[in-house]
């Protein structure tokens, strides 16, 4: 995909329908993926553990070139790649996997600024292990993708695309 287009798509989160599709400015889709949200539904306070709804964009992309399955911390890859086994290991681990499309607020006093600052809140667009469920709210807060979807809508996107999370 040429940058022209990446620069003309948006991507749309829907809560409700724990989905994500990437757009055309035209409205066309262009792709279509299963995602969980937040346990605790939408929401916007620090510490929430809810899912921000309104205009965003893309502030930061993480993973380029990474292996499916790569393990991140604090945003950096842990040189681990996600098995069963390493999950037995960290049974209370939030597993943040292959890409991460870090979200920043465009609402001040919604999902910018003291309070309900998205970017701050460390909220993502990642893969999560392909065991979990999608299409049930179960994050802390994050969007969680399968991990070939997330690597696949890492490939249509740069930073500074719209996402609009309804």
């Amino acid at each position: 995909m040429s940058t022209r287009t990446r620069n003309s798509v948006h991507v749309a989160i829907s809560i409700a329908h724990q989905s994500l599709s990437l757009i055309t400015q035209g409205g066309d889709e262009l792709a279509h993926y299963r995602v969980s949200t937040a346990l605790n539904g939408p929401g916007e306070q620090n510490a929430s553990g809810c899912t921000p709804l309104g205009g965003h964009y893309i502030r930061a992309m993480i993973g380029t070139g990474l292996p499916l399955n790569t393990v991140f911390r604090a945003r950096r890859p842990t040189g681990e790649l996600y098995t069963p086994e390493l999950a037995s290991m960290h049974p209370d681990r939030d597993w943040i996997l292959s890409r991460i499309l870090w979200l920043c607020g465009t609402e001040w006093g919604r999902n910018r600024g003291p309070g309900v600052d998205t970017f701050g809140r460390f909220i993502y667009i990642h893969g999560t292990p392909d065991t979990e469920p999608m299409g049930v709210a179960r994050s802390h807060g994050c969007i969680r993708m399968r991990n070939a979807d997330v690597a696949d809508l890492f490939d249509r996107v740069t930073p500074g695309t719209r996402v609009i999370i309804t």
